[in-house]
């Protein structure tokens, strides 16, 4: 049929074709716009947030009498811009702007800050556009810039970029203490690689933690639930599961059956890692661990290597969580080239103090063996 034989759906006397395409045209170029508007809103801000924080520091450390009185100079400031321009500039706010200069006040050049902050040149867009010092919102930088420890701040930093978080997931991984569970529970040369260069590397070893923490399924009161509630509780909060499991995974499916020799079995939940290009096996135990769990979750893995798994992709993961295990006995139970681990779940948050503690002694005793 040529175009001028082409039927044109017509209703009402319109061209229904052109008018969803306005009409989604429309659609996608007020998002667009919107989406803009926020992020220069945003780098507008961070960036306003930044200066204020760098005259504020630069004010209290001229001289003695000036850093003597340093609260006194916030104060007033808060005082004259709570006057001008209302809510927003509170003492606490302003301290807020403070700590984000101190974190981030490497991030900014001296040219960038020239144009926004003295000149209030035009260019100044440009320039932030071009260097893309912040890629967060500034709810998330006011979390990191209360991160004391630079690499951790860097870590929660680049994990929350790449994995997307919204602030609240930022939050919860901060307070879950994700960067200490993470190096406390990698190889040693890869945990002291990722405190040093805050990247984690995407390899099984580095990705797997122990404990995970499962605090959202809130089974604290329920001593004496069973396996299954437990991967119910996990289904009903996948998207929490898969924030906490790490980078990259995606659900295939809970109770996965196999057949084998006319026998059946089950996986409890299938993962798959797109970085680790595998499938990734879950066993669920609330008992102490037991050594046949592991040699049945080594069954587990090698069905899927010689009947599931493509060329293209790596060998599966098996990955036991329990609720408790014995780490001599799962060391001597598995071969030391198996892709296989046991951690163990919590269902409430770590103490972060004594993690931290832990960790630091941790680095210490390894830092002191290397100068031996």
């Amino acid at each position: 049929m040529n175009k001028k034989n082409k039927i044109v759906p017509i209703k009402n006397g319109v061209d229904v074709l052109n008018l969803d395409a306005l009409c989604r045209n429309s659609v996608e170029l007020i998002q667009y716009a919107r989406r803009l508007a926020v992020k220069q809103i945003n780098a507008t801000q961070l960036m306003t947030f930044y200066s204020l924080g760098r005259w504020i520091v630069e004010e209290q450390q001229q001289g003695e009498s000036r850093a003597k009185y340093g609260q006194q100079v916030i104060a007033k400031l808060s005082e004259t811009l709570s006057e001008k321009f209302g809510r927003g500039f509170s003492v606490d706010n302003l301290e807020n702007m403070r700590r984000f200069y101190l974190a981030y006040k490497d991030r900014i050049s001296e040219t960038a800050f020239r144009k926004f902050a003295l000149e209030k040149s035009e260019t100044a867009s440009r320039i932030l556009d071009e260097d893309a010092p912040f890629r967060l919102s500034c709810s998330h930088y006011l979390i990191l810039s209360r991160i004391k420890d630079e690499q951790e701040r860097l870590f929660y930093e680049r994990e929350a970029v790449q994995s997307g978080w919204s602030v609240k997931q930022l939050q919860r991984q901060h307070g879950g203490s994700l960067y200490e569970r993470l190096l406390l529970s990698s190889n040693k040369d890869r945990a002291l690689q990722i405190a040093r260069d805050a990247n984690i590397p995407d390899t099984a070893t580095a990705q797997i933690k122990d404990p995970y923490v499962l605090e959202f399924l809130g089974l604290q009161e329920s001593p004496n639930y069973t396996e299954s509630e437990l991967e119910t509780r996990i289904i009903d909060h996948l998207q929490e599961f898969l924030l906490e499991m790490g980078k990259g995974y995606s659900f295939v499916g809970r109770q996965v059956r196999f057949t084998f020799d006319e026998d059946h079995f089950w996986v409890d939940l299938v993962l798959y890692n797109r970085l680790l290009k595998c499938f990734v096996l879950i066993d669920l135990k609330t008992d102490k661990l037991k050594h046949q769990d592991l040699g049945q979750m080594q069954m587990y893995v090698n069905y899927y290597d010689r009947f599931e798994k493509t060329d293209e992709e790596n060998p599966t993961i098996g990955l036991l969580l329990c609720s408790e295990k014995n780490d001599n006995m799962v060391e001597l139970t598995l071969p030391e080239d198996a892709n296989i681990y046991a951690s163990k779940y919590e269902l409430y948050l770590p103490d972060k103090k004594a993690l931290q503690e832990k960790l630091v002694q941790w680095i210490e005793e390894e830092n002191g063996s290397e100068e031996l």
